[in-house]
């Protein structure tokens, strides 16, 4: 589909970038990933176990959203073949093109594993570009798109921590950040209509019960 040009030109970009963000975290102590971005306005749905009310999985307070769930849950409809989730689903916006980028704050509470709390819908062979879960002791892992398996934080329980995924669909690059500092990039090669999802989807060797909070929440493009 692209010229070996085509691919070279890319690679180089990607490769800028991430030194360009080596060097920031290196001297600045941590970046703001959304310099240079404009805020989107977003609206968002709730997934939830399908004989389920909301209230029974999700509560908002003090600018806080708390979702959890279950193994023994129902999907979030009768015919799914998925396994029990409770997720915000962002309805707009939805991209299949540009450079956007999901921030938000999050905590899981120690405990929570087998489970992905964060997801960029659509991928080129699988459903998601990309999918945050939580797994064995607090790790973070990344997976979609049909790419290996990354581990790229630990010791992630029962606290606050500040997201930034950047999602460069023009340049097919990946970024995601902690606190404001890179810990993961990749070349990411999708071609669906894209949108973000966070909270809780249950995945294999899943705990109980499992949570997410979030907070902070914003969409925003370059």
């Amino acid at each position: 589909m692209f010229s070996t040009h085509q691919r070279l030109y890319r690679m180089m970009f990607v490769l800028a970038n991430v030194l360009l963000s080596l060097l920031c975290c290196e001297f600045a102590f941590g970046v703001d990933p959304t310099v240079g971005f404009e805020k989107q306005q977003v609206s968002w749905k709730i997934q939830k176990p399908y004989d389920l009310q909301v209230s029974d999985r999700y509560n908002f307070s003090d600018g806080v959203h708390k979702l959890w769930v279950y193994t023994s849950d129902k999907p979030q409809n009768p015919h799914s073949p998925t396994k029990p989730r409770t997720e915000l689903r962002f309805r707009q916006p939805q991209y299949s093109q540009g450079i956007w980028q999901f921030e938000g704050d999050f905590y899981v509470p120690s405990g929570t594993t087998g489970v992905c709390i964060m997801q960029i819908h659509g991928g080129r062979n699988s459903a998601t570009a990309l999918q945050i879960r939580v797994d064995g002791p607090g790790d973070l892992i990344r997976t979609g798109a049909d790419l290996e398996h990354a581990t790229f934080a630990t010791h992630i329980y029962d606290k606050w921590i500040h997201l930034n995924v950047i999602h460069d669909v023009d340049h097919e690059m990946l970024s995601i950040y902690l606190d404001g500092e890179l810990k993961h990039w990749e070349v990411n090669e999708t071609y669906e209509e894209h949108y973000f999802k966070c909270g809780v989807y249950t995945q294999n060797n899943a705990s109980e019960y499992m949570e997410s909070r979030w907070k902070n929440i914003n969409i925003w493009k370059l």
